[in-house]
């Protein structure tokens, strides 16, 4: 059996949903990559700025580097039509008030679940290629442009939006990659099929994707409740809704979601209790309560003033006066971050209930 062959057989006895190979020259996207930094449209993610160089050429990530295999695992589980457009946003429409997680993040944390079979897909790789061979694994860690070698190895085509757009799993795609000196038999790259579709732009409640291909995270909801660690923009924080841990928008308002398929490995670490909590809930929560509610998944990331942060501007935007209590509470918090979004909240709420 050819090694090509094999290889896919091994990554889906793994659990992986896809498996792509490509070569391992520079990124075509690498320009669009330097211009985003240049006019600093990748705001406080500065570990992208630190890594530029090695991002642009994988022989600096591993010397004699030959192939790269791309991993797919869908994040898809059939939900509800809810979970699959665009959220709501108004006082009307979100009564109770409750909150949207992205939906890769209504399960434990990716990167625990996937160390061990891409570990073993990596290991597996050496021992094909003999004494010398070496391969090295990472799950969107690594100082690479993961999403050019996606689209190179034929995984799926980077969108409008710059997400990866897969045609059998739609949006929801997580992505892989394992750098090898093995020399594998490349896949052809995926064309790109947005045509003349601008939906997942316009869909983008915060005009975060100002043209095509082009997004500057500053106005990102993804990065404005996840990467960024100090106070939110307050021109924006009423635009973000009921979103208190990243944004689907853009990826729900893709048509290639009607393919999408559920995917195998993830499936059983689904956790409901992180889709549409209680925002309130939520806000009560202290230091150990937060740690217990979130070990193991990606909303750990934020910590707790982050997280309290983001719920007090969703209650800010969609709560009542029922919300308030809860919120005065907050704005007496012994963390700074989250009294300055509750005081915030406080008056987004009065005022609208004053008209």
């Amino acid at each position: 059996m050819k090694l090509r062959d094999a290889l896919d057989i091994r990554a889906r006895e793994l659990g992986f949903d896809l498996c792509r190979v490509t070569h391992s020259g520079k990124p075509a996207s690498a320009p669009y990559f330097l211009a985003a930094l240049a006019e600093g449209r990748h705001g406080e993610m500065t570990w992208l700025e630190r890594s530029k160089e090695r991002r642009l050429d994988l022989q600096t990530v591993l010397a004699d580097v030959r192939s790269v295999v791309v991993l797919g695992i869908s994040y898809d589980h059939g939900g509800t039509r809810s979970d699959q457009v665009p959220n709501p946003t108004s006082q009307r429409e979100m009564l109770p008030a409750m909150g949207e997680v992205a939906r890769y993040a209504r399960y434990s944390d990716y990167h625990d679940i996937l160390a061990r079979p891409l570990a073993d897909l990596a290991h597996w790789l050496d021992a094909q290629g003999g004494v010398g061979t070496r391969s090295v694994a990472y799950v969107d860690t690594g100082p690479i442009l993961e999403r050019d070698l996606a689209q190179r190895a034929g995984a799926g085509f980077v969108g409008k939006h710059t997400g990866v757009v897969s045609r059998r799993h739609g949006n929801w795609l997580l992505l892989a990659e394992i750098l090898t000196t093995v020399e594998i038999e490349p896949d052809s790259p995926e064309p790109n099929r947005c045509g003349s579709c601008s939906r997942c732009m316009n869909a983008c409640p915060t005009q975060a994707l100002p043209a095509p291909f082009t997004l500057d995270a500053r106005r990102c909801i993804a990065y404005l409740t996840i990467e960024l660690k100090g106070s939110i923009p307050i021109e924006l924080r009423p635009l973000i809704g009921n979103r208190i841990f990243g944004c689907d928008d853009c990826l729900a308002a893709c048509p290639w979601n009607r393919f999408a398929q559920s995917g195998q490995l993830l499936r059983s670490f689904y956790r409901p209790d992180l889709n549409r909590p209680r925002l309130e809930d939520w806000l009560a929560l202290d230091g150990p309560g937060f740690r217990q509610q979130f070990r193991g998944t990606p909303m750990e990331r934020t910590k707790r003033r982050g997280l309290l942060r983001n719920v007090c501007v969703a209650l800010g935007n969609i709560g009542d006066r029922e919300a308030l209590p809860a919120l005065e509470k907050a704005a007496h918090d012994s963390e700074p971050l989250i009294a300055e979004h509750a005081q915030w909240a406080i008056g987004a709420i009065l005022s609208r209930s004053s008209k």
